[in-house]
């Protein structure tokens, strides 16, 4: 049977969903092919308008969970064009869906797209909802990516930290002689993402140009700082739900109240400034011992971050995880093609030490075609 898996990943930061099809009949495993379909502005849109509780909500999300599998499939199909295989070269696709809602605290985490329509569309087997089994256990269900990176790139010998910077940024403390941890540290490139569409009808700040040029405001920076979130202790898990516009509205006005209203390009530098803060400090608070830093996600190609990374953590050696033979990002999505084998071979795939979980559980729900 073929161990060939499909992994794919739409993330916190919107941008559209990346597939990577992934052989695991090797050891170690081999990218064979990969795609990228980017999300319409309408589409975006509607994820965006989906997050706060609004009208006729049942029917949107519906909806917008058809169009995703649209999308998805597009996704399926361009990477199966890229390898030169067929449908039934594939033995699962795994689907992380779009995040709407993460509220474990209340019990529950929602991503959508109609998993049956995309089984349809593909005419191959669609495993989705993975988080969902973790939360009913008592966890999180995120971080989900620490399990992989402790398959794939843990080291026998050197403390090491993975860290994704996606809209969302998480980090995975692999530290020979002790448990894996994971967790979400707070805003990767979701609030910078925010602000220059907002004011500049730009996606995203390419190559951190205008954030380098602001200034940091240090008050403004410490408020933002102060969010009780990131001194929490672990688990934890985040998302748009706490770090979005209208939180960080919240901070502005109040700041502009004490000291004054901050130029935009000021406000961008402060968010990277945040990022790179609230990760350095976690790397400090949990992974002390670490030696070795690899960065994934959108984030690995923001140079102005990347420096922002070194000045904050001094004597770590920082990479991207390219320098660990897999791409930045190729490094989700592989990690949900992971999971699907990890469901196809009934293998617990989370870490209660990570989650916060009764126990390990078999994650996932299956769609066959």
């Amino acid at each position: 049977m073929s161990e060939i898996y499909i992994g794919l990943m739409s993330g916190t930061s919107l941008d559209g969903v990346d597939a990577l099809v992934v052989d695991f009949a090797h050891s170690p495993m081999r990218v064979l092919g990969e795609a990228f379909v980017p999300y319409p502005a309408a589409v975006r849109e509607q994820v965006l308008t989906l997050q706060p509780v609004g009208h006729d909500e049942l029917a949107r999300s519906a909806l917008l969970g058809n169009t995703l599998a649209t999308l998805y499939a597009q996704a399926v199909q361009q990477a199966l064009r890229a390898t030169g295989l067929m449908p039934a070269d594939i033995r699962a696709v795994l689907c992380h869906g779009q995040t709407i809602r993460h509220a474990p605290q209340q019990g529950y985490t929602l991503q959508i797209g109609n998993h049956a329509l995309l089984a349809e569309l593909c005419g191959i087997d669609v495993i989705g909802d993975v988080r969902s089994r973790d939360v009913a256990a008592g966890g999180q269900g995120a971080p989900l990516v620490p399990a992989f990176h402790q398959a794939v790139f843990a080291s026998t010998s050197v403390p090491r930290v993975i860290l994704n910077i996606g809209g969302i940024a998480n980090l995975t403390r692999l530290s020979p002689g002790l448990p894996v941890i994971g967790f979400d540290t707070g805003p990767g490139n979701m609030l910078m993402d925010a602000w220059i569409r907002r004011h500049r009808g730009l996606d995203y700040d390419a190559s951190g140009a205008w954030a380098a040029s602001g200034r940091v405001q240090s008050t403004l920076l410490q408020r933002l700082l102060a969010e009780p979130y990131f001194a929490a202790n672990l688990p934890k898990s985040t998302g748009r739900d706490l770090f979005d516009l209208p939180w960080l509205d919240g901070h502005l006005a109040a700041h502009a109240r004490q000291h004054g209203p901050v130029l935009d390009a000021d406000v961008q530098a402060t968010l990277l400034a945040l990022t790179t803060h609230s990760i350095a400090a976690a790397v400090q608070r949990f992974a002390p011992c670490c030696q070795e830093l690899y960065v994934c996600g959108g984030g690995a190609q923001n140079p102005v971050l990347m420096a922002g990374l070194a000045a904050n953590l001094i004597g770590v050696h920082i990479e991207t995880t390219e320098a660990l033979g897999l791409a930045p990002q190729q490094v989700e999505a592989a990690a949900f093609a992971w999971l699907g084998w990890c469901f196809c071979h009934r293998q617990p795939a989370n870490l209660p030490e990570v989650t916060g979980a009764r126990g390990l559980r078999v994650l996932g729900a299956l769609y066959p075609y």
